[in-house]
């Protein structure tokens, strides 16, 4: 199964579709986020419901909207209806 994720980019030209990307949980008090490694995008605040359970992606687009530059990327998730 496929996750798409937005994280928040500050600078243009750090990602570009097709790179593969690697990202560390950070955790809140009631919430997860997500960092693409080296510190190049953040994430939104994930509640624990909603935890990623993969650490390597690929980004799929980036684009600029007047609140900055967004990068979405794909996870490949297990499927959580089958028991491991």
């Amino acid at each position: 199964m496929m996750r798409e994720m937005e994280f928040k980019m500050e600078r243009p030209g750090l990602l570009e579709p097709g790179q593969r990307i690697t990202v560390t949980e950070g955790v809140l008090p009631s919430n997860y986020y997500y960092t693409i490694d080296p510190a190049l995008a953040m994430s939104a605040n994930i509640p624990f419901r909603d935890r990623l359970k993969s650490r390597e992606g690929i980004v799929t687009n980036v684009t600029e909207n007047a609140r900055g530059f967004y990068v979405t990327a794909q996870f490949e998730e297990p499927d959580p209806g089958r028991a491991k």
